[in-house]
């Protein structure tokens, strides 16, 4: 790992009369040509190019000599980490046993890295932390949700966890801040119960509800509501499936917007622009499951708190 980002490979296909190249540099530069030629020369001059065994691939390392050493070699190289936007909240880690790592996310930080972030995530945070490179998320947050996240340690047990979560095993509590609807005024015992069928929308980075089969269903709840001012309501939401944007997108279904949502009901800011002082008001505030390789029941609660007095605009 390099700043708690690892390194990424690619398998090199063996030598033939439809498929040569006399240097490595030649492969790299037509299989991954987002990056150019004399890039590709600079990171191996550099040593970020590596072999299996984390030897330095220098630009004159011939392709076949190197392919037929084993079947389905591999070269290891680094992705570039250019200047990021700093997120400037830090994650708390709750629980850590041999198996699980347990982090209470802030608002803005992405779990894995994607799009403008490699380093800036919570994933390569903790990696660089704990120095473990075996670290992986077997669930996933929005990037402006704040809340729980929980972490495989042992690559042997990240498919027994993940599936928790395709089987639905899991229970997700979440909590948010969004207008007062007196329609949505139900209680944890007699909540209200949304299903719909979500579908990529555009722009693509959104979603949107359409007719057919329901694939998703959300639980929620008013827990308290204030009258004055923004005149606004604390709801527990528990989402049975985990379609992206889900609880966004039932919310503002409902009529309700989440307080601080800058895509629903309609994209506010444009694209790579944070507004850090008017966070989403959506937490992931606790889950529960039975732990597939221990046995043991978990239960873990966020230790953040969203406030009825955010600012709703719109």
């Amino acid at each position: 790992m390099r700043e708690g980002v690892s390194a990424s490979c690619i398998a090199l296909p063996q030598p033939s009369a439809q498929a040569t190249w006399p240097l490595l540099l030649d492969f790299l530069a037509q299989r991954l040509g987002a990056v150019s030629r004399e890039d590709w020369q600079a990171r191996m001059q550099r040593g970020e190019v590596l072999s299996e065994t984390g030897l330095a691939l220098p630009a004159h390392t011939p392709y076949a000599a190197l392919a037929r050493q084993q079947p389905q070699a591999r070269v290891y190289y680094y992705r570039a980490l250019p200047a990021e936007t700093t997120i400037p909240f830090e994650a708390q880690v709750l629980f850590e046993d041999e198996h699980l790592l347990v982090a209470d996310k802030p608002h803005f930080l992405p779990v894995v890295p994607s799009g403008r972030f490699v380093r800036e995530t919570l994933l390569a945070r903790l990696k660089a932390h704990t120095a473990l490179e075996t670290l992986s998320p077997i669930h996933r947050i929005d990037r402006e949700t704040a809340g729980l996240v929980v972490l495989s340690k042992r690559p042997q047990d990240r498919h027994a966890y993940q599936q928790l979560f395709v089987s639905q095993a899991v229970v997700k509590t979440y909590l948010a801040v969004a207008p007062w609807r007196e329609h949505l005024q139900r209680s944890v015992y007699a909540p209200l119960i949304h299903r719909s069928r979500l579908e990529t929308d555009t722009p693509f980075f959104k979603q949107r509800e359409v007719t057919g089969t329901p694939n998703s269903e959300t639980h929620l709840a008013m827990l308290e509501h204030v009258s004055t001012g923004q005149h606004v309501a604390l709801y527990q939401l528990m989402p049975r499936s985990g379609k992206t944007h889900q609880l966004r997108v039932h919310m503002n279904a409902l009529g309700a917007p989440i307080v601080g949502d800058q895509l629903y009901p309609e994209v506010k800011h444009a694209a790579g622009v944070d507004d850090f002082s008017e966070p989403l008001q959506l937490l992931a505030k606790s889950i529960a499951f039975t732990d597939p390789v221990t046995g043991q029941a978990r239960s873990f609660e966020s230790q953040r708190m969203l406030s009825l007095h955010a600012p709703c605009r719109g």
